[in-house]
């Protein structure tokens, strides 16, 4: 097929916009939608510091790549990798090497935090110890927990994560099925400031899974094209299928998702009075929390993995 705007060969069949682009069009509609979301959620007064994650994996490299790309011109803009090195093994050391990789390429400073020097447990440890959970629910939280500490660390004013309009819409439909209205409206990316929590960005979040991982191939970005061992156990598949069948069924339910939950955001006070509440830190880690002890912490006592010092976890 031919490009809908200039008649070069195509590279890629746009089924929501009903349009056929060549590579050079294809990058230039990613770039143009990330730019556009640079510009919403990022405010630049003064040097801006952005705290990038950076697992290795397609939807980060990306993310990386094209923030490397947008902003290096800004002289008061400054981009450092951040990655949480979980403790998955035979599985996390291929996305630090590609993460080391692609930051050596574009000249970026790269920051790594250890799940076993934070926290004295890997987890793999963890799901050994409680092999009736689904990993995720302790991975979810205690990434975010160690992303937001690295990047307090770093001093950055934005932490961008890789969340793209796939992920994005199947947390949006998990909120919903579940009547978590409170979470659905603390859904990054975040407007507003609270001590303590930096606030998240999503450059990809109107970016479909399929064309990440297409700029990286056209673009050749190099990133960790394997699955995580605990992938299948993942609540978030199901969801997966259903946001494809609908996808399929009717093209650019993606997008008609997301737009919801932007309105739900828009339309909810949940934010605003989140920036007035007290902050809390968890008794055991010390982590900024919603109430006494932490969800991180939570699963672990839950688990029987014991706390020492009010800082370690040891099995």
């Amino acid at each position: 097929m031919k490009c809908s705007k200039c008649q070069r060969e195509a590279v890629y069949e746009s089924r929501y916009s009903g349009t056929f682009l060549c590579k050079e069009h294809f990058f230039e509609s990613v770039e143009r939608r990330v730019k556009s979301e640079i510009r919403k959620q990022i405010h630049f007064q003064g040097r801006t510091t952005i705290a990038v994650a950076l697992s290795g994996g397609k939807d980060s490299s990306v993310m990386l790549y094209l923030l490397h790309k947008i902003l290096s011109p800004r002289k008061n803009t400054t981009l450092i990798a951040v990655t949480v090195d979980e403790g998955i093994d035979g599985y996390r050391e291929h996305g630090l090497s590609s993460g080391e990789r692609l930051c050596e390429m574009l000249g970026i400073e790269r920051r790594t935090i250890s799940m076993a020097d934070t926290y004295g447990v890997t987890l793999d440890s963890i799901v050994n110890a409680d092999r009736e959970t689904i990993p995720c629910s302790y991975c979810g939280p205690i990434r975010r927990h160690l992303l937001n500490r690295i990047a307090l660390e770093v001093n950055a004013d934005y932490l961008a994560v890789g969340t793209n309009l796939d992920d994005y819409s199947q947390a949006t439909l998990m909120n919903v099925v579940k009547g978590d209205f409170d979470r659905m409206a603390r859904m990054a990316p975040h407007t507003s400031e609270r001590k303590g929590l930096i606030r998240r960005v999503l450059p990809l979040i109107k970016i479909p899974e399929k064309e990440v991982l297409l700029y990286a191939l056209l673009a050749r970005i190099p990133y960790d094209s394997s699955w995580c061992p605990y992938f299948r156990m993942a609540q978030r598949n199901t969801f997966r299928e259903i946001i494809e069948t609908l996808e399929t069924a009717f093209p650019g339910s993606r997008f008609a998702i997301l737009s919801f939950a932007e309105k739900v955001k828009a339309l909810s006070s949940a934010q605003t009075k989140g920036g007035n509440e007290e902050i809390q830190h968890c008794a055991i880690c010390g982590e900024v929390s919603k109430s006494d002890i932490c969800p991180s912490c939570r699963k672990m006592l839950r688990a029987g993995i014991q706390i020492q010092n009010g800082t370690k976890y040891l099995l």
